[in-house]
């Protein structure tokens, strides 16, 4: 092969341009190989990513507010149960005594109220008679006295009586309550996720309430994300949600955030007790803030305590020009705006000034200062150095 068609050939090859997955290989006139990509359109969208773990929106421990055995629990874990259900039954015995003793105390001081009564009106009867008989001056001024001090005896007992009656009404009405306390129904409709105790059971409400069991409402989750203390300040109210589970077969469920909760969680020791300051060792402590959001589960997919890894969408934007971070220089003290090199069709590289919206990690929204089509220089390839980025 001759040298001039070996030349004109070499020529040729420089000229070609080598186009890969919207990149470019272009020689501009300065001699340098430049790597390019057009500006084109697409989706981009600003997220933060975090794990939640998923909880019932609606659950309520059931609790005895009474001592004694459980003479009967009559649902087991998974049961479904409709609100004002009978869920258990403790013995009712010793209160059902209790309010024996005091309905019949009640009816003892109603009869001593009665017999009172007919007191009181014998001693009306007998004042009124010593007063006539006084005027007529046919008794004793000390006669119509005490015939005055007996009605007013009388007439204190009557009220003695019926603050009594009043006070054993209020025992035996707390003490009927105690009573009701022994039959256990459900306070919400929903499913048993729990059971804690078993038929047989003594258990002792004296200090505290024992939870037998919990109830959930399934048709309703909320989703507890764990967002770093780096990313909290671009999450907030109303933003929408998307998350997947690990077992979901890449389904993904929406939603739009509740809630961003005011203050960490504190940090549990070993003995379960709440940390504060540094962690062990001396090191920095990991902040994470609760964020909630809920989801509907009316196909019961989703169920307790299960993972979703969760993508809060900051902002989007649906078509539009969009380029690499990586071809774009920040110019400093100016928000948005960015320093960017294109190769024009004669291979000269001009600069432009970029002004960027909506970015993520990857890429950039184009407000202003590129338009489609244009040749983003990326980087660019010397003989003496090999592919490498572009250098401002």
């Amino acid at each position: 092969m001759g040298r001039g068609k070996k030349g004109r050939l070499l020529t040729l090859a420089a000229l070609l341009v080598v186009v890969g997955g919207g990149l470019v290989w272009a020689f501009g006139r300065d001699g340098v190989r430049y790597q390019t990509q057009p500006v084109a359109r697409g989706d981009i969208e600003a997220t933060v990513s975090a794990i939640g773990t998923l909880r019932p929106r609606t659950q309520v421990e059931v609790g005895v507010r009474v001592s004694g055995q459980i003479d009967r629990l009559l649902v087991k874990a998974g049961d479904v149960v409709e609100q004002g259900q009978l869920l258990a039954e403790i013995d009712p015995r010793i209160p059902q005594a209790t309010v024996d003793a005091g309905k019949a105390q009640l009816a003892d001081l109603q009869a001593q109220l009665a017999e009172q009564r007919a007191q009181l009106q014998l001693a009306q009867q007998k004042h009124d008679r010593q007063r006539q008989m006084y005027a007529e001056g046919s008794t004793r001024l000390e006669d119509l006295q005490t015939a005055e001090a007996e009605r007013k005896v009388s007439a204190a007992r009557i009220d003695q009586l019926q603050a009594k009656i009043q006070q054993t009404r209020s025992t035996l009405s707390a003490d009927q309550t105690q009573l009701d306390y022994t039959r256990v129904y459900a306070p919400i409709a929903g499913a048993v996720i729990s059971v804690k105790a078993e038929q047989g059971q003594t258990l002792n409400a004296t200090y505290q309430t024992p939870a037998i069991l919990r109830i959930a409402d399934l048709s309703s989750m909320t989703v507890w994300t764990d967002v770093s203390e780096a990313d909290v300040s671009r999450v907030r109210a109303g933003m929408p949600v998307r998350f997947t589970t690990l077992g979901g077969d890449g389904r993904s469920w929406t939603g739009t955030v509740r809630q961003v909760l005011p203050a960490p969680e504190e940090p549990k020791t070993e003995d379960g007790s709440s940390s504060s300051g540094q962690a062990s060792g001396g090191t920095s402590k990991v902040v994470l803030y609760t964020v909630l959001f809920d989801v509907d589960n009316a196909d019961g997919a989703l169920m307790p305590q299960m993972t979703a890894q969760v993508t809060f969408v900051n902002a989007a934007a649906k078509g539009v020009l969009a380029v690499p971070l990586t071809a774009l220089e920040f110019v400093p003290q100016q928000r948005g705006l960015y320093r960017a090199q294109v190769l024009d069709a004669s291979g000269n590289v001009q600069a432009r000034e970029v002004r960027v919206g909506v970015r993520n990690r990857l890429q950039g929204e184009v407000l202003e200062g590129l338009a489609e089509g244009d040749e983003l220089i990326l980087g660019e390839l010397t003989a003496q150095e090999g592919p490498r980025r572009f250098t401002w």
